[in-house]
């Protein structure tokens, strides 16, 4: 196996619509991970040294673009969108939906077939209702899924983001 790259460990949030924004500032905070939240539009982040906020031109996959463009083996993703998941597991980073479901190099290819029926069925008219709703129980899974992730990098050799600058 490589050596770990020299950047310290990334969290990436496709941040549009992202229900677990402040959970992920939190374990990021925790273990000292550089946060960039990547939107087409300005959001509120916290002002902190570790937190990014990263405005992308409008356009249906310009945050997924600059996400996919960037991520490597070392960084994880928090999205519910499947093709950019799918695009960042390729690229060796751990990804995780906002309910804590883990998408994985084993899983992604049935998320994406799934996603692709859906798709389909919805369109057809044969499905008219959305996901169901984000529950108390889906936060604290993220927020499990995610602490785990860190750790795992951790442990694997990749390493926080230094402290920031006296000043």
């Amino acid at each position: 196996m490589s050596a770990p790259r020299e950047e310290p460990i990334a969290l990436y949030i496709d941040a549009d619509a992202c229900p677990v924004k402040e959970e992920a500032y939190k374990v990021a905070f925790r273990h000292h991970i550089r946060v960039l939240v990547v939107a087409n539009a300005p959001l509120m982040v916290p002002r902190h040294p570790l937190v990014e906020r990263v405005i992308v031109p409008a356009g249906p996959d310009a945050a997924d673009d600059f996400i996919a463009a960037r991520v490597s083996r070392g960084d994880v993703v928090v999205t519910n969108d499947v093709p950019l998941a799918s695009r960042c597991v390729a690229a060796g980073a751990a990804v995780i939906a906002p309910d804590g479901r883990p998408f994985t190099a084993n899983s992604i290819g049935m998320q994406l077939a799934t996603r692709n029926l859906m798709e389909d069925l919805r369109s057809a008219g044969a499905i008219t209702g959305g996901p169901k709703p984000f529950s108390p129980r889906s936060r604290s899974e993220f927020l499990s899924a995610l602490d785990l992730a860190i750790v795992r990098l951790k442990r694997a050799g990749f390493r926080p983001a230094p402290p920031p600058e006296a000043g």
